[in-house]
């Protein structure tokens, strides 16, 4: 194997850190870095830190944004007594996308995964309980139709169920195993629509 200079050696240590970038991928985005001028490098490397700097998780649903509450949460419009639930921020651009959820979010950070060391108290949950205290009528589990997510989803129902609150769950019309940013947009809202009670 070619021996790289120091520096190029630790910018492809660098990008190879990040997800689904491996060790040929991290080398070709190195030296596409290496050759492109350095304004756009140093553009580059502002964005990453502007977005690192400013953006953070909203106080009450745990989106990722950039004001406090986030945008979807300080819209009145919205249907403030349905919370979707989901695993991950990016899940949430996924069902905006379709343009039928018209409620509130709430962003779990992850779903119960015991053979990673992932129990209850590593999400949200203890928030989005406290958040259920005003008045919820229905939250929709969206979270990913894997045995994580369906774990996590069972595990939610028996929570809130004796809350009185409606519990639902969304169709199955995605793909076993599926991630929720990965569906298209037809398909996410069929999954709305068919949603059932837990």
């Amino acid at each position: 194997m070619a021996k790289y200079p120091k520096p190029l050696s630790r910018l492809i240590d660098e990008l190879r850190k990040l997800p689904g970038i491996g060790p040929k991928t991290a080398q070709r985005l190195a030296f596409y870095i290496i050759e492109e001028p350095v304004e756009s490098v140093q553009s580059l490397a502002s964005a990453l830190t502007f977005a690192k700097e400013n953006i953070h998780y909203c106080s009450l649903c745990y989106n990722l944004t950039d004001t406090d509450p986030c945008a979807i949460c300080s819209d009145s419009t919205r249907e403030q007594s349905v919370i979707c639930v989901v695993e991950e921020a990016r899940d949430i651009v996924a069902l905006e996308k379709t343009r039928s959820f018209r409620g509130l979010y709430h962003v779990l950070h992850g779903a119960i995964a015991p053979l990673e060391g992932i129990g209850p108290g590593d999400l949200r949950i203890k928030e989005l309980l406290e958040r259920l205290q005003a008045s919820v009528s229905e939250v929709i589990l969206a979270t990913d139709p894997d045995v994580e997510g369906e774990a996590t989803a069972m595990y939610l129902a028996r929570l809130i169920k004796p809350l009185g609150i409606k519990v639902t769950r969304i169709a199955h019309g995605m793909p076993v195993g599926g991630d929720l940013e990965y569906v298209d947009e037809v398909t996410l809202t069929k999954a709305l629509e068919g949603r059932r009670e837990l």
